[in-house]
């Protein structure tokens, strides 16, 4: 079966892990007092960066600026869709300056950028399914930046209730497979998104609450290989008996501040 599961060529920005610290705490992952070691981040970095580069997907960079500490987390600067950038408006007063830098990066690469003028964590909340925009809210991005998403790109913008603050990003609870089925954890959603989900999707990869909490759900897909947690073990082998191919990374020093491995991947479409 895995034969026929067909990878697509991506276009991913990143951002190097140099200045990456825990120094305050806007999620339940993160403590202030947690030791991180510096190297450690970037050496896993790198190695998704190279797993990226491997299966032949395009990897750029922004440049990393001191004092920004979570700008590693690409994901949340935007999401792209069709080469029209809908930029970020952060809920958290510390990460609002790594908007700037990320808009600088998009206009440089010759895109027009629109900035929210609501509260929008880009990949964060936004997620392109290839038909449609995913779009969550409860914790971070807000249903008027779902309303302005919608009128900026011309898809339809499907909402989704988040209610477990571990899962505070859709991200973090579920994730686009192909173009046609996801994998999420139901329980992370309200009772009428869970209904929404199964709906659209009523043959999607089902993930349980370990395999949430291991940073399964914040996984990378081309259409054939998975870019997983290798902590994700039971999610990796049912993806597997469907016909993916995971591909572990294993990113641990991050997920000290809540982040993974899509976390640190934008895609530019």
């Amino acid at each position: 079966m895995s034969d026929s599961r067909v990878p697509r060529s991506r276009r991913f920005l990143v951002c190097e892990p140099r200045h990456f610290a825990v120094q305050y705490a806007i999620n339940p992952w993160m403590h202030p007092d947690t030791h991180v070691h510096v190297d450690l981040a970037q050496e896993q970095w790198r190695a998704l960066i190279d797993a990226y580069r491997a299966h032949s997907h395009t990897v750029e960079a922004v440049e990393p600026v001191p004092g920004l500490p979570d700008m590693v987390f690409a994901a949340n600067s935007a999401v792209v869709v069709g080469g029209r950038v809908f930029g970020s408006l952060f809920h958290a007063p510390e990460r609002r300056p790594e908007s700037t830098h990320y808009d600088l990066w998009f206009k440089a690469a010759g895109f027009d950028v629109h900035r929210p003028e609501s509260v929008s964590e880009g990949e964060g909340d936004l997620v392109w399914t290839g038909r449609y925009v995913l779009a969550g809210t409860g914790f971070r991005t807000t249903r008027e930046a779902h309303r302005e998403a919608q009128e900026f790109f011309g898809h339809p913008v499907i909402s989704l209730t988040l209610v477990d603050p571990y899962f505070y990003h859709l991200d973090t609870a579920l994730f686009v497979l192909d173009d046609t089925n996801i994998v999420y954890y139901p329980e992370a959603f309200s009772p009428g998104s869970r209904e929404v989900l199964a709906r659209l999707y009523p043959d999607a990869v089902l993930a349980t609450r370990d395999d949430a909490m291991a940073w399964g759900l914040n996984s990378v897909s081309d259409g054939r290989h998975v870019f997983i947690a290798p902590q994700a073990e039971a999610l990796a082998a049912r993806l597997s008996d469907h016909g993916y191919v995971p591909v572990p990374v294993d990113l641990s020093e991050l997920h000290k501040a809540g982040g993974g491995i899509k976390c640190c991947t934008q895609e530019i479409r």
